[in-house]
């Protein structure tokens, strides 16, 4: 049910961008950077099984959908490479019906380096509340390829969902964002394990308007 979801809001998304881009010109009017740094362990989200720490590094690339008084819509395309710190806290998730389970258990509570390189596409909704200075909320959804497997997620492909939220802060022709975000990965099961990894955690990112 899960995939079937996320491919369907996909495939909605996709579409009323294609129809957009009928209906007129969409371009790029502004390219961006950001840095996210989140964690597992956290006010929302807590597991004593483990611990996982994520930095962020993304490059963007903003297409304005639709402007509004109200609300301005915009799609942001998010090619990123993820490092991220793991470690198995309690060996006990391991259990002895599982085939060297042993091995396992001192394979995972070493601490240990994971690379994710993603693709993620951003829909955002966009809104001045005082001069210069607009609210964002931004849902992400993407897919990427995880370098190390864990006793949570399997190496390989993945998928990555997120959503912040916060403020951006134009100067002339360059603005500042900063945001609080929430996010999920997993691999839906393609392959197991799939428990996955949430994350909370901060956003810091520069743009320069081209348009």
């Amino acid at each position: 049910m899960n995939k079937l979801i996320f491919f369907l809001l996909l495939f909605l998304c996709f579409s009323a961008i294609g129809q957009e881009r009928k209906e007129r010109k969409v371009s790029i009017n502004k390219v961006g950077v950001l840095f996210s740094k989140a964690k597992q362990n956290n006010i929302l989200f807590f597991d004593k099984d483990y611990d996982y720490k994520t930095n962020v590094y993304k490059f963007q690339l903003f297409y304005p959908i639709q402007k509004s008084e109200n609300w301005d819509v915009n799609l942001i395309l998010q090619p990123q490479y993820q490092k991220a710190q793991h470690q198995l806290l309690n060996e006990q998730f391991i259990t002895p019906d599982e085939e060297n389970f042993e091995f396992l258990r001192e394979k995972f509570t070493q601490k240990k380096d994971i690379l994710l390189y993603a693709f993620e596409v951003g829909f955002q909704l966009r809104k001045t509340i005082i001069k210069n200075i607009s609210f964002e909320a931004t849902l992400g959804l993407g897919a990427g390829y995880i370098s190390l497997e864990s006793e949570r997620l399997a190496k390989g492909f993945t998928f990555i969902e997120n959503v912040s939220l916060g403020l951006a802060h134009k100067i002339n022709k360059s603005e500042f964002f900063l945001a609080t975000t929430v996010g999920h990965v997993s691999n839906f099961n393609i392959q197991k394990p799939n428990s996955g990894y949430n994350i909370l955690g901060f956003e810091l990112g520069y743009r320069i308007y081209i348009k």
